[in-house]
């Protein structure tokens, strides 16, 4: 079975594909999910990006989704959910804990 740390809602994963096919992301790219602050005892921040896999990254497909993260994030990946949210002055991605 391949670990997937790192879950989609329907809706995020929409608005992943959406991006994907209308903004220019190259073919092979996948979405980056990035740890950032992990040394403090603040806990971590999320990113999410478009990128090549690099050599040593761990990949899987969610949703037919291409997901890439670097191995040394994964204690702090596992379990999180990335959702999107629309409110009526906001949008974006949110990272919710399962």
């Amino acid at each position: 079975m391949e670990l997937q740390p790192v879950s989609i809602t329907p809706t995020a994963a929409n608005e992943i594909r959406y991006i994907m096919q209308n903004k220019g992301i190259p073919e092979g790219y996948a979405l980056r999910v990035i740890a950032e602050g992990t040394s403090g005892c603040g806990g971590a921040r999320f990113r999410l990006g478009f990128d090549k896999p690099r050599e040593g990254d761990q990949q899987y497909i969610t949703q037919d989704i291409p997901v890439l993260y670097e191995k040394r994030h994964l204690m702090f990946l596992m379990g999180l959910e990335i959702d999107f949210e629309e409110r009526e002055t906001e949008r974006g991605f949110v990272f919710n804990r399962k």
